[in-house]
């Protein structure tokens, strides 16, 4: 089983949904760099469960532990250690799930491939590995801040409802409201009908965009480390991830490339584009411009809903799932997307600086 990600910066995750913690040990983090304690349980605490009745009903307190790699409020090069203790688990909610494998989870799957599985929760296979990700990225975005590089990501479609791509995103708006949208007025429709699924017992998707600022020119390689191909596996990586596009991505596959090639400008004295419909990368290498992208996310698969599936006996029986599951995923998402993008833009800020000598 695979929990390491990243070359030079990278993370290993450990722990399961209804054990006794979750964690994660970052190797390769730069030494000498003063950590803002607060705002790395800030982040973490944009992800945790129960924030609204949006969310799971799961109240956990998410409290990220340091064991290792940071003396005096600064990083000293060696691995940085950390858990997140798990303290409201209900692992008799998911008794009635021990031999059922549910739709669209991973039960099934893991069954076959290890032979064993952890049913509570979904164990290893939980969004609740998620936590581990967000304070590594929340490590790597402190970084990156110090070079200037700032990530916003934001909820830009729940279900049908979407958020107009005219209207501009004010940043300081996105943590205003509960489902992390820039634009009030959407955020409100996009609330209300998450509650009426919550309701109907069922669930929905959504879409999270991002964006990358300041992204100095030249991170990235041309083949098999291309920018947008290390998001596509951060961000595929992620639960529940569906699809993943760049720049002017699926929307404009009917456009000529007349329509819409980056005309290459002068700006402020410098080599800039026209227009983005590349997204801030050009043969896989960042070309100084805003890096953009999206991920979709699918509704979640548990719901309370009477649904067909099997158990391990290759039964054929009725289910109705139990326990606390979030109706849509995407506000939580925002988060866990900031800190995959960090985490891959460090790796290859990183790793470009490796590249060069003189």
């Amino acid at each position: 089983m695979s929990n390491t990600f990243g070359t030079l910066f990278r993370y290993t995750s450990f722990g399961e949904s209804h054990g006794t913690a979750i964690g994660g040990v970052i190797d390769g983090c730069p030494s000498n760099v003063k950590l803002d304690m607060k705002l790395i349980q800030r982040e973490v605490d944009r992800r945790r469960p129960g924030q609204s009745d949006l969310t799971t009903t799961r109240t956990e307190a998410d409290t990220v532990e340091f064991l290792s790699g940071i003396f005096e409020g600064k990083t000293t090069g060696a691995p940085i250690a950390f858990i997140i203790r798990n303290t409201q688990q209900r692992s008799d909610d998911y008794e009635h799930l021990k031999d059922i494998f549910r739709p669209s989870h991973a039960d099934f799957t893991y069954q076959q491939k290890y032979g064993w599985r952890d049913y509570r929760g979904g164990g290893r296979a939980s969004a609740r590995e998620t936590a581990v990700r967000v304070v590594v990225g929340a490590v790597a975005k402190q970084i990156l801040a110090n070079k200037g590089i700032e990530i916003h990501a934001y909820t830009s479609q729940v279900g049908a409802i979407a958020l107009d791509k005219t209207t501009a995103i004010n940043f300081d708006a996105i943590e205003n409201n509960e489902v992390r949208c820039p634009d009030a007025t959407t955020a409100a429709k996009m609330a209300d009908c998450i509650r009426t699924v919550k309701a109907d017992g069922d669930s929905i998707g959504g879409i999270v965009s991002c964006k990358i600022l300041n992204v100095p020119l030249g991170l990235g390689e041309p083949i098999y480390s291309k920018f947008e191909s290390q998001l596509a596996m951060a961000m595929l990586s992620i639960n529940a991830a569906k699809g993943f596009d760049y720049g002017s991505g699926f929307d404009n596959v009917a456009l000529k490339g007349s329509e819409m090639n980056d005309a290459f400008v002068i700006k402020n004295g410098k080599i800039a584009t026209a227009t983005n419909y590349s997204g801030g990368i050009q043969g896989g290498i960042s070309n100084g411009e805003e890096i953009s992208f999206r991920v979709v996310f699918k509704a979640t698969p548990t719901i309370s809903k009477k649904q067909n599936t099997i158990n391990s006996n290759g039964k054929q029986i009725e289910l109705q799932a139990h326990g606390r599951h979030d109706p849509c995923v995407v506000p939580r998402a925002v988060p866990v997307v900031e800190a995959m993008a960090a985490i891959v833009t460090l790796d290859l800020l990183l790793l470009s600086q490796a590249n060069q000598y003189g």
